[in-house]
C-alpha cells in the first residue's frame, strides 16, 4: 500500500540527521586551522623573546663600576724643609727614592740631604717624607717630614743608596774619632729601615770581619 503523501513528507525530529556528528563545514575547518596557526605563531614569538633575555637579566638595578683611586704623586723631596742646621748655606738633596713604605696605598719619599759646601763632604741626613694632608687630600698642604732615619749630627756619610720593595738600604760611613783624616773614613755598616708595627725599623748588618 504506497504511503499517503502526507506521510512521506513528514518526519518525526529524532529521525533528523546529527549535523554536528559529521566533518565540519569547509569554513568550519578554515577557522580552525587559522586559530592553531596564530596560536603556534604566538609560542614561537614569546620563545623567541625569552631566548633573547640575557641570562643575569634580574629585577635588580644595574651596578656601576666603582671610580678608580685617585693616584697620589710622591712627595717632592725639594718642597720640604728639613731639620738641618746649615746657617746661611742651603740643603742639598744628595739622592732621594719614593715608594709605599708603610702600605697605605700612597707613595712616601726618602730623601738623603747635606749642608751645601764648596769644599769636603759634610754629613748627611736621611728623612722619610710624607704626601701632603691625609688621604682625601688638604688644599694647600705640603709635604712635611714623618720620619728620621740618620740625623747630620751623627757625622756619617751615605753611600749605597737603595730602595727595594718597601726597605730601604744604605751604606754608613764614618770616623771613630776626630784623629782620623776626614778624606778616610774607618767605620761601615751597612743598614736598612723597614716599617714593622707601626713604626720603622732599623736593622744593622753585621760588621765585615767579625761574627
Amino acid at each position: 500500500m504506497q504511503p499517503s503523501a502526507g506521510s512521506a513528507s513528514t518526519s518525526s525530529p529524532s529521525d533528523a540527521p546529527d549535523q554536528d556528528a559529521g566533518p565540519g563545514l569547509p569554513h568550519t575547518r578554515t577557522r580552525r586551522v587559522h586559530w592553531i596557526a596564530t596560536i603556534l605563531a604566538l609560542g614561537a614569538v614569546v620563545a623567541g623573546a625569552v631566548a633573547l633575555q640575557p641570562s643575569d637579566a634580574t629585577a635588580t638595578p644595574e651596578t656601576k663600576a666603582a671610580p678608580p683611586a685617585r693616584q697620589v704623586p710622591a712627595p717632592d723631596a725639594r718642597a720640604v724643609a728639613y731639620p738641618v742646621e746649615c746657617g746661611q748655606a742651603p740643603v742639598d738633596v744628595v739622592r732621594h727614592v719614593s715608594g709605599d713604605l708603610n702600605g697605605d696605598g700612597r707613595p712616601e719619599t726618602v730623601a738623603v740631604v747635606r749642608c751645601h759646601s764648596g769644599t769636603g763632604t759634610p754629613p748627611s741626613g736621611i728623612f722619610v717624607i710624607a704626601p701632603a694632608g691625609n688621604p682625601a687630600g688638604k688644599h694647600g698642604a705640603k709635604p712635611r717630614v714623618m720620619s728620621t732615619f740618620l740625623k747630620p749630627s751623627e757625622g756619617m756619610s751615605v753611600q749605597d743608596f737603595t730602595l727595594r720593595g718597601a726597605t730601604v738600604s744604605a751604606t754608613l760611613v764614618g770616623y771613630s774619632s776626630l784623629e782620623v783624616p776626614r778624606c778616610c773614613p774607618d767605620l761601615q755598616r751597612k743598614v736598612n729601615w723597614r716599617w714593622q708595627r707601626g713604626k720603622f725599623v732599623l736593622k744593622a748588618m753585621p760588621v765585615p770581619g767579625r761574627t
